[in-house]
């Protein structure tokens, strides 16, 4: 038997980190109609968008090394490139493949047809296939929040954190500061060498004293002697006091929000996914919940956050803060905020009789009071809202400000490109407020 020897040149997708690639996908994977913004369907999440995007990737973004490009397509100047573009295409149906093997898409039952379609051997049309999409996945959505939370941080210049700190000092979880006497009120969280050592000493005085007086028929021997413990003698442990947090994300997915060349929801959304991975992993105790507030107001789970879209909505923004402090009313937590995130001021208002009241021009006089009505019942109800801007009209900042100052909130004035820097830095920044 006769073996024949080749060598080694390996596997382009040897080279290639899928995580990576993955990220340089996000703005694809998370999208929110920003390419068709007068098209509501999903026209950006076709197999030909997904490759297209692969392709950008490959030769844009860095997720494989130069020498391995070069040893896929070859040398540049050779007339006959037919052979490189088929290991191309060859390449990114095998990086579909893989991405579908790990989860991070799901792929529809004629990905056959497909595949023989980009081979040159028929299959579908133009027509047909841009009607071939793809889904993203649970787990390609809590990767990218993952891989957002991670990118914010460390342009915060953290990288470590932990729960809400305040500057109260309280019987609590983690201890700070030095043992202190037991007040009523306090968490029974006791310091038993304290307390022992109180107890001791105090047996210790009276003793003393005793010992000064006439000696008395009996007493108890120094080796049968207990340590009886008192009220006065109880110390308690010092710890900084770390609050829980209920809140609700309220997301504008008016039309405004992906129009005047800028995506400003798609950026919402990898913020907020950022947000919720914050949460899970280091504030397991806080709640999260999402709300889109468009022409009327809608609770969506989490999980569904990254496959929002924009439509041809108005701005409800009175129906959103209702739902969202119905939602906090249920919410037993130290402290309950709106995190408001928009562009566009309030040009919606639904109406006792269910009907929506709809002014796009200017601020409406009644839509602004019914808005702010709203605002004071939060605030009566001990929420606090913080809101985000992504504009700067000028009528639309006076509103803002107002919303702000009926509410005692803060109101941010960004843009998409450091809207996650400051949503997260006000989110952790808690110690800077003291609970009572």
């Amino acid at each position: 038997m006769k073996y024949r020897y080749t060598k080694f040149t390996g596997d382009a997708l040897d080279d290639l980190d899928l995580e990576d690639l993955v990220s340089k996908l996000s703005d694809l994977l998370l999208s929110s109609g920003f390419g068709s913004p007068y098209a509501m369907d999903d026209e950006d999440r076709t197999m030909q968008a997904l490759h297209d995007a692969i392709l950008d990737a490959l030769f844009n973004g860095g997720v494989l090394p130069e020498d391995t490009l070069e040893q896929l397509l070859g040398d540049p100047a050779d007339g006959d490139q037919s052979d490189a573009r088929s290991k191309l295409e060859e390449l990114i149906q095998q990086i579909i493949e893989r991405m579908t093997e790990q989860g991070y898409i799901s792929m529809p039952p004629d990905l056959e047809a497909e595949r023989q379609h980009r081979q040159g051997g028929g299959g579908m049309g133009p027509d047909q296939q841009s009607q071939v999409k793809f889904e993203v996945t649970d787990k390609a959505l809590d990767f990218l929040g993952y891989r957002a939370l991670r990118d914010l941080l460390g342009s915060l210049g953290k990288s470590s954190f932990g729960r809400h700190d305040t500057r109260e000092q309280a019987t609590g979880v983690e201890t700070t500061g030095a043992p202190k006497p037991y007040e009523f009120g306090d968490t029974m969280n006791l310091d038993p060498a304290s307390t022992l050592l109180n107890a001791v000493q105090r047996e210790a005085r009276e003793l003393a004293a005793a010992s000064l007086q006439p000696p008395a028929t009996s007493h108890q021997s120094p080796a049968s002697r207990r340590i009886h413990v008192t009220h006065d003698d109880l110390m308690v442990v010092q710890g900084e006091y770390q609050s829980s947090c209920a809140t609700v994300l309220m997301l504008d997915c008016s039309h405004s929000m992906i129009l005047y060349g800028e995506d400003r929801f798609t950026p919402a959304k990898r913020v907020a996914l950022a947000l919720a991975q914050l949460i899970k992993t280091q504030y397991p105790g806080d709640a999260l919940k999402v709300v889109l507030f468009h022409d009327s107001a809608e609770e969506i789970p989490l999980a569904e956050l990254g496959r929002v879209r924009v439509g041809p909505y108005y701005t409800n923004t009175r129906e959103g803060l209702r739902l969202a402090r119905r939602i906090l009313d249920r919410q037993s937590k130290d402290m309950r905020q709106i995190i408001m995130i928009t562009d566009g001021k309030p040009s919606a208002l639904t109406q006792p009789d269910g009907r929506i009241y709809k002014n796009a021009f200017g601020l409406d006089p009644f839509i602004v009071a019914e808005t702010c009505a709203e605002v004071a019942a939060c605030r009566k109800s001990g929420i606090m809202i913080n809101t985000f801007m992504l504009a700067r009209d000028y009528d639309l900042v006076s509103f803002v400000r107002r919303v702000a100052d009926i509410c005692k909130g803060k109101a941010y004035f960004t843009t998409p490109y450091t809207l996650g820097q400051y949503v997260l830095m006000d989110y952790m920044d808690k110690k800077t407020k003291t609970i009572h």
